[in-house]
């Protein structure tokens, strides 16, 4: 049976619709102006709310199995459905096994099943070893690879080296699968044995990830870049001092692509107090001067896409449940990971609102340009004929207040928490049906896992 959702704000590519969207079997069918429609028993108005592509967050860590404590797929889901992410990609961290073989792939997937409140897919896992286990993976439908140029934090994901890197891009040439990267490469001054400043002071943290890091791993993507030609992807870009390098690639045609995150893009050092360890992640969160650079990167188009990173972990590996414990607020020992997922829109607008950047541009850095880095552009990311009816009703113009009564994440440490944000989720639609709305909450989970086992 067809459906009507009816908008004055129905956010086009290039344009605002005042009509409606019919849909029909999870689909667009036709796109209606005011002047033509007709009342329908399936007919939703959501009047002077924006109407939009549904946010697609390709960076997210759901953890399960194997650390379900920290978030697992249906926490996580919901939380993306109450903040009008219709999409995301799962990293194959922190999860055990982690995604790297074809076979823990099933695991995860067979964890995921009837739980999901959102579309899922899944990136896989480059540790040492398992270039023989690619193939098989993207023919299952993984999308491409992550692999960490450092130490990933925890056991069963070692990381890699460049004979690492050059085993996957032979094995991925002939392939459409993308190559990531956790692009710090070098001397990690992280032992707690090695600091000799205070521990509980964000700057010591800040010190022991100096920006040559990030710089030394994207000059060597690069130059496997211009060997191998595969696509490859940098994540959480936080160094401005990348930019220039990067901008010099791209130019040159080689296929590359960046992402950043919510967090460096709305969080500086100079405001990270002492023992605050929710605000730690690595690369860590740099200068304020550093985050200005970074928003001219992404208006620009150094920078493709912003995203979540969305990694928790529970309060006492935060280090943030005991005050009286010697390791309280410890940085150099507290769990790096930054809890963002619900919050992506909001936190984004909040920023492109303040900066005179408009709705259709934010929509290209959250959703049309994360489409394509997963594959998704002739599915998804445009409210058009034939795509996928997963939408999001927002007020632009409304406010919310981070609480914890309403963080759908299974663990409530968050940076953000008491920030006033701008713009509101009205309702979250995911194949033609609405699955959150303020009013009623969420319904049943009806997520596809965008996979091919």
């Amino acid at each position: 049976m067809s459906k009507l959702f009816i908008s004055e704000n129905i956010v086009l590519k290039d344009s605002i619709l005042d009509g409606g969207i019919l849909i029909k079997n999870g689909k667009i069918t036709k796109l209606l102006p005011r002047n033509i429609l007709e009342k329908m028993e399936n007919t939703v108005d959501f009047k002077d709310s924006y109407l939009m592509p549904g946010l697609i967050d390709s960076h997210v860590h759901l953890n399960e199995p194997g650390r379900t404590d920290w978030e697992g797929f249906e926490t996580g889901t919901k939380a993306a459905a109450v903040g009008g992410i219709t999409t995301i990609y799962d990293m194959p961290l922190n999860s055990i096994p982690p995604t790297t073989t074809l076979d823990n792939l099933r695991t995860k997937v067979n964890a995921a099943k009837g739980k999901t409140y959102v579309n899922v897919g899944f990136w896989g896992g480059l540790v040492p070893g398992n270039q023989d286990e690619l193939r098989a993976m993207v023919d299952a439908g993984v999308v491409g690879f992550k692999g960490f140029l450092c130490p990933s934090g925890v056991d069963e994901f070692p990381n890699i080296n460049r004979k690492d890197m050059e085993k996957a891009y032979e094995k991925l040439q002939t392939t459409n699968a993308t190559l990531l990267f956790h692009a710090e490469e070098g001397c990690c001054n992280n032992s707690s044995e090695e600091v000799t400043e205070s521990p509980f002071k964000y700057s010591t943290y800040l010190k022991s990830r100096p920006d040559a890091l990030e710089m030394n791993a994207i000059t060597m993507i690069i130059e496997c870049l211009k060997k191998y030609k595969v696509k490859s992807h940098i994540v959480h870009l936080a160094t401005a001092k990348g930019l220039d390098i990067i901008k010099k690639a791209k130019d040159a045609g080689l296929p590359l692509t960046v992402e950043t995150c919510h967090h460096y893009l709305n969080l500086h050092s100079e405001e990270i107090e002492d023992r605050r360890t929710e605000f730690k992640c690595a690369p860590p969160i740099r200068s304020l001067a550093n985050q200005k650079l970074l928003w001219n990167g992404l208006t620009s188009g150094i920078i493709d896409m912003v995203v979540s990173d969305h990694s928790p972990s529970t309060p006492d590996l935060k280090l943030l449940t005991s005050p009286n414990d010697s390791d309280y607020g410890n940085f150099m020992k507290a769990w790096g990971g930054i809890a963002s997922l619900q919050f992506g829109l909001s936190l984004m607008w909040s920023q492109c609102k303040q900066r005179g950047i408009s709705i259709h541009a934010m929509n290209r850095f959250v959703t049309q340009h994360t489409a394509k880095l997963v594959g998704l552009q002739k599915t998804k990311g445009f409210i058009a004929e034939n795509y996928d009816a997963d939408l999001v009703v927002w007020n632009p113009n409304d406010t919310i207040q981070v609480e914890t009564n309403i963080i759908q994440h299974k663990n409530k440490v968050t940076p953000y928490l008491g920030k006033t944000l701008h713009g509101k989720v009205i309702a979250t639609i995911v194949g033609g049906e609405i699955i959150y709305s303020q009013e009623t909450g969420l319904a049943p989970p009806c997520g596809k896992l965008l996979v091919t086992l």
